[in-house]
């Protein structure tokens, strides 16, 4: 698959690209920053992707003065509050949110084929009532997603099997609006509406 790295400036996506639409309060960035990290968990998940595509994205769409490097990256998913261990947990601020997203969106656009030929098998299979598993496809994301999940997330927010499951198929759903025109957009205003829906009122 060739990468998207070569897509001219001027089709890149920037911070500008998208409105701030309110100011979320501490309680709804700690939501927008599991959400998040979800999303890239899924993206991991799918395509195999890893922190040097992340990196690639990052430069790709002039976002090295967020994420500069490994670290930065790391401690920016760190910032997810389900997370394991407290180590370089650090505040995630509204723009890092923002460059988040885009990067989300340019790996969900860059694997929109993979996306899209996973998102038709479960429609078949659901059509059949036939479980998820039965494709090799889906079977694999769904394993390595609960896998990694259960791996980084603190055991006390590990839902059951059923429940990973239904986040995983929810979160590869997701990716293929994400990947499409306006994702950034949708990406940021689907986060700010369910962050406001998590926050006590």
């Amino acid at each position: 698959m060739t990468s998207s790295s070569s897509t001219s400036t001027s089709s890149v996506p920037s911070l500008a690209a998208f409105p701030l639409v309110g100011q979320p309060d501490p309680t709804q960035l700690d939501n927008i920053k599991t959400q998040l990290d979800l999303v890239l968990l899924a993206l991991e998940s799918l395509a195999n992707i890893g922190s040097e595509a992340m990196l690639q994205a990052a430069e790709v769409l002039n976002l090295e003065t967020v994420i500069a490097d490994r670290v930065s990256l790391w401690r920016l998913r760190q910032a997810n509050p389900l997370r394991k261990g407290q180590g370089g947990r650090k505040k995630l601020d509204v723009e890092e949110a923002r460059a988040m997203v885009l990067i989300c969106c340019h790996l969900a656009k860059q694997q929109q084929e993979l996306i899209r030929r996973a998102v038709a098998l479960l429609e078949q299979l659901t059509e059949q009532n036939k479980p998820p598993h039965h494709a090799a496809l889906l079977g694999d994301y769904l394993d390595q997603f609960q896998n990694t999940y259960q791996e980084r997330m603190e055991e006390a927010n590990h839902p059951d099997s059923e429940g990973l499951t239904h986040l995983g198929l929810k979160l590869l759903i997701d990716l293929l609006f994400y990947g499409g025109p306006q994702g950034a957009k949708r990406l940021w205003l689907a986060l700010l509406e369910r962050s406001m829906a998590s926050s006590p009122h």
